[in-house]
């Protein structure tokens, strides 16, 4: 009975996405914009915090000050330039979804995941990651005190561009197979 609730349920949603393509392609390219400019707007202002004399380049100066600062101010431009474009963006989704006929809504049905907390083990992947970026470059053996805000920054958008081969091309060709195969189902 599970299964063909299942199956029941992946058709109605195989429809709606026919239905719809162009909204879920807009709404899938937005997300992808947003993502590359939280990162883009990091590195820049990365750049900029160092130059304008905001943080020290070394971080072997930086006090808890520095970072409090250095924190307060990143947030306050990802807000600005990414977060009002992605919260109008999101009230635009949600005037959509809301114009959307009730019978149409009233077929699709969410499935609530069983976990109730994602596991921790993303830090340590990160610290591990790192610590492979650091060896690779040389710098097993420089203290820390010397890196540059430029080079952990880097290497953090080096690690997260790892992360996206590794992760989100397999996801995204499996996404792009199960969508596929949802509407080239029958209803």
């Amino acid at each position: 009975m599970t299964e063909q609730t299942e199956v029941e349920d992946s058709s109605r949603w195989g429809k709606f996405l026919r239905k719809h393509w162009p909204a879920f392609t807009a709404f899938i390219a937005a997300a992808i914009l947003a993502f590359i400019g939280a990162v883009y707007v990091f590195v820049w202002f990365t750049g900029n915090a160092q130059s304008t004399g905001l943080v020290p380049t070394s971080l072997g100066m930086w006090t808890m000050g520095n970072i409090v600062i250095f924190i307060l101010h990143a947030l306050f431009w990802e807000l600005v330039l990414i977060g009002i474009p992605v919260a109008i963006g999101a009230v635009g989704a949600w005037q959509w979804w809301k114009r959307l006929p009730d019978a149409e809504k009233s077929d699709l049905s969410w499935k609530r995941s069983r976990s109730s907390r994602a596991g921790g083990a993303i830090s340590p992947l990160l610290f591990i990651a790192f610590s492979l970026k650091v060896y690779v470059d040389g710098n097993w053996n420089v203290a820390i005190s010397t890196f540059t805000l430029d080079y952990i920054v880097g290497s953090m958008v080096t690690i997260l561009l790892w992360i996206v081969a590794i992760f989100a091309i397999p996801a995204t060709i499996g996404i792009i197979w199960w969508i596929r195969h949802e509407m080239n189902k029958k209803p």
